[in-house]
Formats: C-alpha cells, structure tokens, sequence
C-alpha cells in the first residue's frame, strides 16, 4: 500500500484520479431495477475512500476546471427547454418546479438552524436529499468566499460538503422513484399505468401514429412494371401530386427502363413496361392497389436497394414551430419523409400524433435522400453527422461566463456572486438558447456534451473525493447517522408540497404531475422508474422543463444556503 502512495499517486496524482474514476464508474452500475447508484456518486464513493485510503492531495484547479466546464454544459443542454419554460404555455409546470426548490431549500435550512449544522453539512444535505450534484461545487466557491475562515476552516466546511452529500444522496435517489413512480398514485387511488394509457389514447385522438412503429411496418417498398395506360405518359412529378391530391402519401423513387435504372428526376415520363419502385404507407397502398392502377408486382432487388438517408435537423423554422406532428406529416414537402425519432433537452421524447414541434428540437428524418434534404430545410436546420466541437464557442462562452461571475456585491459584509461557475452556468443558458434558434454554429455534438457534462462532473467530484477522504471519518462523526434520516425527509417533503400543489391547485394528470416532480428534483433515476411504472414514455412530457428549471434552481441554491448562514 505504501508502495502505490509513495511511488505512484504522490509524484502522478492524475492516476489516482484516473483510477477512481474507473472505479466510480463501475460502482455506478449497481442497479436494481429502474434505479442505478449513478456514476457520479460512484466516483465520489470511490474517491473518499481512495482518499482517505492513500490521503494523497489534488490540486484544485484540476477540479475547478472540470466543474466549470460542466456547468456550461449542463447549460447548454437544458437552455432551450428552460427559456421555452418562461413562455404561457410552460408556466403552470415552471411554477411547480420552483415550488418544490424553494420549499427544498427551506427545510434544508430549517434543519441546518435547528441542529446548529455549519455551512459545509448544511450544501450536503441540500445537494443529496435534492439530488443536485452541482451543489458540491458550487456551495465549495461560496464557502471559499465567506469573509473570517482560515484556510483550514474552508477546507473543513468544503470536505464536509461532499461527506454530507455522500450520506444523503442515494437515499434521496430512491425515495424519490418509490415515492413518484408507486406511492404517491396510489395514495389518491390512481393506476399510474391506467392514467397513462389513458393519456396516451387522448392525445393521439384516437389514431395510430404512423411515425412510430410497434411491431408493423408502416412504410412499404414495392416494385411495380408499368402497364396501365392512365400512368404511361405521365411523368413522376404528375403521379406523386395526384396522389397526395387524393391525400395519400403514395411516391416513385427510381425507375428501370430497358434493363438501365434512370438517374432519378422529377421529370421523368412513365413508358409501359418500365419497372418502378412504389413506397408508401401501407394503408395508402392497400387502399390504392398498385397491382391494378399501375401493373403487375416485380421482384427488384436492385431497384429496390435505394439509398435512403437518416438526417437531424434542429427544428428553428417559425412557420412550423408549434405544429403537431399530425399536422407537420400533412405538409407537402413531408411526402415520403418520416419523423422517426424527436429529441428533447437532450433526452428521447415520447412520438404522439399530438406532439408539437418546438423550438430547439431535434428530429430524425428518414427517407429517401432526394427528399430529405429539402424537408429538412424547410423545418429549421439540417446538422449532418459531426464530431467536431465548435471549441470557439464553448471556450469564448466559458471565458464570459467567468467573467460575468467575478464581480460581487457585499451584502452585511458577505460577497455575493455568480462565481465563475455561476456565470458559465448563465453563458451555457443562453448560448444553449442562441444555437437552437440559429443552428449555423456553436455544434457540440453529443459525445462532446457528454464528455463535458457526465465526465466533466464525474471527474470533478472524484477530486473533491480524494481531497475530502482524509477527513471522512471525522466528518461523518460530526455530521452523525441522523443526517440520514434528515435527508430523507428533505427529500420526500418538497414532494408532498409538489404532489399536493400539483394534484389539487393546479389539477395536473397524474403521469405529467409525476414528470413534473421527478424534473424538478433533477432526478434522473426517478423519470425510469416512472416510465418502467407507467409502462409508457408518456410522463417523459411533464419532465423536460422542470428539469430545466430545477438544474438552475438548485445549483444556485448551493450558493444561498451558504449565504444564508451569515
């Protein structure tokens, strides 16, 4: 053991970080059924007892660095959705997001008052019985800024912030998902799954999604030679605008003419005999039956091996934002082009007829590529698959956002400030915003988002592990096994507030109520176990906002309950 310290973590204390990280990792995937430990409190398990196992010393900036760029990416990632969240039609799930915050900083800070807990114990159980792992970081710049601690008080109170975290979040984590995903229906006799259902069937108005398919294929290719004399003589461009006159969504995409496929052109004018490749959604063709308007069926395997392309496109175009996807699939230009993913705040968001386009989007269009690439356009911003990452933008949005958190006003003697974190967090926000309304620049691919926020974070909290483990033992004598216990209160009170306001003030449907709840207290793990509950993505609806809100709510709350002690 000595050997490790001595003569590898004290002279390369990066491999020590690297090392639990892998481990943290690891730990993270300890799962029973929907709910998972998390790779975060993983990494920070494993770096308190690394740390407190080798008691080998981190620099700093090395946390700094990861936390601030997290915080950026937390940002940009939730900024479309939380700025969507301010317009009329989000405020009802914004205002229960900021009820269930407020009212979790309240009873953090009433225990902290009552049970006489320092600034250090008081972010801990803020940040785990919430489930805000930003906290760590951000109570540890306000705690570095309170005017009269020595340096080894700061040290103190911060290590203490990730002891009292450690304790309180994954009892947090699971009350939540019990709470939402089982007990809390059931406490005003409703079936979660049944409601979801339910939900399901109304906002679908009753009518399959052609968009989403359960086990039957709804876009059909099929080979047809030319035979009937209303289709020789007319050329591509005439059939497809009869067809979609007729409301079916009925296309050619290639043509064989004397053993030679034609380039595809618009243009092209039908002769008999010729073979052509007829897609369409399936009852379209049923009811069209091409057998008997246009000729017999060929087996084409050539023909019918055309390209197809798979496109994102980030939806920005305002004469389609608010659509339904049921009015989007009536466009012309969507003929032949089918939504078959959208994405949302970074999370999959559930397919319904009723689904409205909003800004910021991302949709998955598939089809054949001559027909892509112009739909694409007229709904916002195409984005072909890149990996690489405008490192102007996020490096120019970091450095103004750090210069946004320097300045401080003093308040009773107390500095109070964004903090550099703060500040990238506001930059991330807004820069998030700016790149869903003008997509041109700022790409962050996904890999990248998740390198800086899961890692990025990961990383950090595994410093602050290593750091605090010396002093873990002590620490969690001072902070007592009752933190436990006042943690799990922290977390289901601001539920019930939730629950209550949500269910009987506002009259929310229980699968949105839910969504909403699980958003607002940030907790990933609960959304899956509600989802696996409801047997349905439908409450994946009421989480994106909220999830919005309480990010920069509760981050920002690791700062206030600092300052709240002076």
């Amino acid at each position: 053991m000595s050997f490790l310290r001595d003569e590898i973590f004290r002279p390369y204390p990066e491999l020590l970080v690297f090392l639990t990280v892998a481990l943290g990792f690891l730990l993270g995937r300890i799962r029973r059924r929907a709910i998972a430990l998390g790779s975060v409190t993983g990494c920070l398990l494993a770096g308190l007892a690394l740390g407190w196992l080798f008691e080998v010393p981190v620099n700093g900036t090395v946390k700094s660095l990861f936390f601030i760029m997290f915080l950026f990416a937390l940002g940009y990632r939730v900024g479309p959705q939380f700025f969507r969240g301010l317009r009329k039609d989000g405020l009802p799930q914004v205002l229960l997001a900021v009820v269930v915050c407020v009212a979790g900083l309240l009873v953090c800070w009433l225990f902290a008052v009552l049970l006489g807990y320092g600034p250090g114990l008081s972010a801990g159980l803020l940040g785990g019985a919430l489930t805000q792992s930003a906290v760590i970081g951000v109570a540890g710049d306000a705690i570095g800024s309170l005017p009269g601690l020595s340096h080894d008080q700061v040290t103190e109170q911060q290590n203490l912030v990730a002891i009292g975290y450690a304790v309180t979040y994954p009892l947090g984590t699971i009350l939540c998902a019990i709470l939402l995903a089982n007990v809390l229906p059931r406490l005003v006799g409703r079936d979660l799954a049944k409601d979801s259902a339910e939900l399901a069937r109304e906002l679908d108005a009753g009518t399959d999604d052609p968009d989403v398919g359960e086990g039957y294929y709804e876009v059909v290719l099929r080979a047809h030679t030319v035979a009937h004399p209303a289709v020789v003589g007319q050329s591509i461009e005439a059939f497809e605008r009869a067809q979609a006159e007729r409301g079916r969504r009925i296309y050619l995409t290639r043509v064989r003419r004397d053993g030679r496929i034609l380039p595809q052109e618009q243009g092209i004018v039908l002769a008999e005999g010729d073979v052509v490749a007829v897609s369409a959604i399936r009852g379209d063709i049923v009811a069209y039956d091409p057998e008997r308007e246009i000729g017999p069926e060929a087996d084409d395997v050539e023909l019918l091996g055309y390209r197809t392309e798979t496109l994102h496109v980030v939806a920005g175009a305002k004469a389609h934002l608010g659509q339904s996807l049921a009015e989007l699939r009536r466009e012309p230009f969507m003929v032949g082009v089918y939504v078959t993913e959208l994405h949302r705040s970074g999370a999959k968001f559930p397919l319904r007829l009723s689904t409205t386009i909003e800004r910021g989007d991302t949709l998955l269009l598939t089809g054949p590529q001559r027909l892509v690439g112009p739909a694409a356009e007229q709904l916002g911003k195409p984005v072909p698959t890149s990996f690489a990452t405008d490192m102007t933008w996020v490096g120019l949005g970091i450095f103004l956002g750090g210069c946004i958190g320097i300045p401080a006003l003093h308040a009773g003697g107390v500095p109070i400030s964004l903090s550099t974190s703060g500040g990238a967090l506001i930059t991330g926000l807004v820069f998030g915003w700016l790149r869903a309304k003008h997509p041109t620049f700022g790409n962050v691919p996904g890999g990248a988002q998740w390198f800086m926020d899961t890692l990025g974070l990961c990383l950090f909290v595994a410093v602050v592990g290593i750091n605090a483990g010396p002093s873990f033992t002590n620490g969690l004598a001072q902070a007592g096994w009752g933190l436990l216990l006042l943690g799990a209160v922290a977390t289901v009170v601001p539920l019930l507030v939730g629950f209550a306001v949500g269910h009987w003030v506002l009259g929310m449907r229980m699968p949105i109520l839910v969504g909403v709840l699980a958003g607002a207290q940030t907790t990933t793990a609960a959304i899956g176990a509600i989802n696996e509950s409801a047997k349905s993505q439908i409450p994946t609806i009421g989480y994106t906002i909220p999830y919005a809100v309480g990010n920069v709510l509760l981050t920002i709350w690791g700062a206030v309950i600092v300052l709240l002690h002076h």
